[in-house]
């Protein structure tokens, strides 16, 4: 029997190609609207997607990944992915909605906060991916200083030690938010009139977190949200970010070669998963992919060169780089599903075209093919990736 796919978009100013935003149809200055990023949403959401990411950082962006830049011929500049989200949120009404959040610089309370208000205003379609900081970012508040992740080579135990306490450090947070998401039952609020009683107080919990990095009481002052507990997700790509994946999130995005890679990333997220008590809970992970889509492939190919020569260089990515047709990557998608990936996470290179492309393209082949939905067959973000509604895990059995 075909297993169905999930597909994801990651949405980021004008697309994934620094030279994207000069693109005929384009729209560099709405940007920093809120039109601009409903209107992409929407389009998703008729494509039936699972969910769309929101780029975010506390740092402007780079063709540098790791430090600043001086260019000013590429899109600088963005606004709040958890606001945004916030505000597509009452314009949409199936499609999962999954801002990042820089988890290294941001107190997990408030983050627990904005992304319950987000899973109630969007009514149960709220994630979050936990991002973790840089030393550039880290400069920017003047709180603490960072590593260098340049110099965090693989082989270096001082260094790899350096990276496994940031990523300790995202694990407690994402324990913290979830412990805060449990610390109202459902059903805390009677709102009984005739009594008086507004909040049941035994249905209250403090949380009680104390470790290395935060010690928080709790509970939240915001009710359990629809889902719960929101999407976790996160991005990784090497061992210790795997970790992260495996104990603590609900879904993975993978950043693998080829098909034999994902599998062997794959095994890695399994392990951790089972060591940390995991092993017969879902944890989906998508394998990333940056798509320049078009009819035919000389096509598409055209048109990266074109971009590649406005930016001055070759396009490169964390991500592989797919280039040609939606039936083309169709078969790609196919191939890293039978790996056993649960399905993608497209980066358009440019928008909106390569996202239409997905709609229009990739989908309807997906679905002729018996590997994706004809409809959004469920309410919540949750139920759309098939995953169960957890237990809050203070309620009384």
């Amino acid at each position: 029997m075909t297993t169905p796919v999930h597909l994801a978009v990651a949405l980021d100013g004008a697309g994934w190609h620094p030279a994207a935003w000069r693109e005929p149809d384009a729209r560099p200055t709405e940007l920093l609207t809120a039109g601009y990023w409903v209107d992409l949403v929407t389009e998703a959401e008729r494509g039936l997607l699972d969910l769309v990411t929101l780029e975010d950082g506390f740092a402007l962006q780079s063709s540098d990944r790791w430090a600043p830049d001086e260019r000013t011929d590429q899109v600088r500049g963005r606004l709040d992915a958890v606001q945004v989200a916030a505000r597509v949120a009452p314009l949409t009404s199936s499609i999962g909605l999954v801002p990042t959040a820089v988890v290294t610089h941001t107190e997990p309370f408030h983050l627990s906060k904005a992304i319950a208000t987000l899973d109630f205003v969007s009514g149960g379609r709220a994630g979050v991916r936990v991002k973790v900081g840089s030393a550039v970012e880290a400069a920017h508040l003047g709180r603490r200083q960072l590593p260098d992740l340049r110099e965090l080579d693989p082989g270096d135990p001082v260094a790899q030690a350096g990276l496994r306490e940031l990523f300790d450090e995202a694990a407690d947070w994402v324990e913290v938010v979830r412990r805060l998401w449990d610390s109202w039952e459902d059903g805390a609020e009677i709102r009984d009139v005739a009594t008086g009683r507004f909040v049941d107080r035994d249905k209250l919990h403090y949380v009680d977190f104390a470790g290395r990095h935060f010690s928080v009481r709790g509970p939240s002052i915001t009710p359990r949200p629809p889902q719960g507990q929101p999407l976790v997700a996160a991005l990784a790509h090497q061992a210790i970010p795997f970790e992260l994946v495996g104990r603590s999130a609900d879904l993975g995005f993978v950043t693998p070669t080829d098909a034999a890679d994902a599998t062997a990333v794959l095994g890695e997220i399994r392990a951790a998963q089972a060591a940390a008590g995991r092993a017969e809970e879902t944890v989906h992970v998508l394998g990333d992919l940056v798509v320049f889509l078009d009819a035919d492939e000389a096509t598409a190919r055209a048109r990266k060169d074109r971009l590649d020569e406005r930016a001055g260089a070759a396009f490169t990515s964390d991500a592989a780089v797919f280039v040609g047709t939606p039936s083309g990557l169709a078969d790609l998608v196919e191939e890293w599903s039978a790996a056993g990936l649960s399905g993608v996470r497209l980066r358009p290179a440019t928008l909106p075209h390569d996202l239409r492309q997905v709609t229009t393209g990739l989908v309807p082949e997906l679905q002729r093919r018996g590997l994706f939905r004809t409809a959004h067959e469920a309410a919540t973000l949750r139920g759309l990736l098939g995953l169960p509604r957890p237990a809050n895990r203070y309620a009384a059995v």
